[in-house]
């Protein structure tokens, strides 16, 4: 008879902080930029360099842990833990153990079962490490200390989480937290966002815990779930079959689907930890604390009350625009230019969204400016232009945030307004195709429709197709009636 098991799932989650500087020294955090160039005697661990804490921070990981509900401690402290690798130039790495900055919050989510709350069990601060290249000869590998030093802050939960739906549930609705803080643009894809699952099963109804495995490289969220699936599998497979799963570290292969193990999994007492000698402990009292609430933005749920009470477009709009922070400030800024809140909705919810799926790209990158968004619809409002042209012009904009206005003007874009133009492409329409004709005067109105779109078909798109469905009802009735 085959048990049945339950899921038992927690993670770390990495968040690579938006300070322009390193935690602890003055060296630059831009992404990408040539191998070991943002570097300096502190982050590379130099003899005798001393880190000072990035105050900027500071402030990220109390605004991250106030908008999740913890309790900010008034005293935190900083740990070094000691390990031993290529890409930790100091042979440890500066965290937070014994004393991290903020405990005991949590997430509420929604998912199809109803609602949950996943707990988070401390927010800690920490520097990232390097970065090891394994060159393609499998011979060399090459480090890149760029990215250590980079300031991080990790998010430990409760093992709270039963399937990967409330897993995903969860870091969506806590990077949408961190990105309308500005606290990091929380991209997968760049490493700025990282998770490590820690998953066990257990047979159902049982209150003990089965023995975990921590999954790394998970870098999108189809990964995660995949991940998930594949581990859980996996163990059940051997408890069936009578053998044990082991405490370590695996690795996830998305793209051979399965994970292959890594090292046994690491305990506390193996990292030696022990409080840095060369940074002071941080007091955090009440009047800061305040300074960061009074700092917090308008939050998603928020919005969503306002945008159903301000503007009064639908509420799956409402819910699609604010699950991004670029999303929201665009549409409220252009709001603001043009007053036309459900028009700008609209260039959001059909353009907008087309555009990010055809290109893979991840709404924080839309390079739109709301006034140049305000002015296309404008020239659509006045005729200037039609709607086939303005999409045209959009997908221009979606590239490189030309002006629309300048753009209509150079390509020459305006719609046709020559009366003597557009009547003659009507006639010629007209002549082409008696058939459309006979059924339109036989009552069927979809057969002006089609002459409307000859006529736009000859203009390249340029005309109006309200004042060309008007021209020819026009010339329509003056042929049948003879006036």
């Amino acid at each position: 008879m085959t048990r049945e098991y339950e899921t038992v799932i927690g993670l770390e989650v990495h968040v690579e902080l938006a300070a322009r500087t390193k935690i602890f020294c003055g060296c630059s955090t831009a992404f990408g930029g040539s191998p070991n160039s943002h570097t300096c005697p502190v982050c590379t661990g130099m003899p005798g360099a001393l880190p000072v804490l990035n105050r900027q921070v500071l402030d990220y990981a109390v605004a991250v842990g106030l908008a999740t509900h913890c309790e900010v401690e008034e005293y935190c402290r900083f740990d070094r833990k000691n390990y031993f690798y290529p890409d930790n130039p100091q042979n440890y790495q500066i965290s937070q153990l014994y004393l991290p900055v903020c405990r005991e919050g949590y997430v509420d989510v929604e998912v199809p079962e109803g609602g949950r709350r996943i707990r988070i069990h401390e927010i800690h601060m920490e520097e990232d490490a390097g970065k090891l290249i394994h060159c393609e000869d499998g011979r060399h590998t090459l480090v890149d200390y760029n990215r250590s030093g980079v300031p991080l802050i990790e998010i430990v939960t409760e093992p709270d989480m039963g399937n990967a739906q409330e897993v995903i549930a969860f870091l969506e609705n806590l990077r949408l937290l961190i990105q309308y803080l500005g606290a990091s643009d929380c991209k997968l894809q760049e490493g700025s966002l990282r998770v490590d699952v820690n998953l066990s099963v257990r047979e159902a109804g049982t209150a003990a815990p089965g023995i975990r495995t921590e999954m790394k490289n998970l870098n999108s969220f189809h990964a995660i779930s995949r991940a998930i699936a594949s581990e859980r599998e996996r163990q059940i497979a051997l408890l069936e079959g009578g053998g044990k799963v082991v405490l370590e570290t695996r690795r996830w292969d998305d793209g051979a689907g399965c994970s292959h193990a890594m090292r046994s999994k690491e305990e506390v007492r193996d990292y030696r930890y022990f409080p840095d000698p060369d940074l002071p402990p941080v007091r955090i009292d009440r009047a800061y604390l305040e300074q960061i609430r009074a700092q917090a933005p308008e939050f998603p749920t928020e919005k969503r009350i306002r945008y159903r009470q301000e503007y009064g477009i639908p509420d799956y709009d409402i819910r699609i625009i604010t699950d991004s922070k670029r999303m929201a400030d665009l549409f409220e800024a252009a709001t603001a230019i043009c007053g036309q809140p459900k028009k700008v909705s609209n260039w959001l919810m059909g353009e907008t969204l087309r555009l990010l799926r055809e290109r893979n790209m991840d709404a924080q990158d839309i390079c739109v400016s709301p006034g140049h968004l305000a002015a296309l619809i404008g020239l659509v409002d006045k005729r200037v232009i039609t709607g086939s042209v303005a999409k045209e012009v959009y997908e221009v904009m979606f590239e490189s945030d030309v002006d629309p206005v300048e753009y209509v003007e150079e390509k020459g874009l305006k719609t046709v307004g020559d009366g003597e133009l557009l009547g003659r492409a009507a006639r010629e329409a007209m002549a082409a195709n008696p058939r459309s004709v006979a059924d339109y005067r036989g009552g069927k109105e979809k057969a002006l429709g089609f002459l409307v779109g000859q006529v736009m078909k000859a203009l390249g798109g340029k005309a109006d197709p309200v004042g060309v469905a008007e021209l020819l009802r026009e010339l329509l009735r003056r042929d049948e009636t003879g006036a």
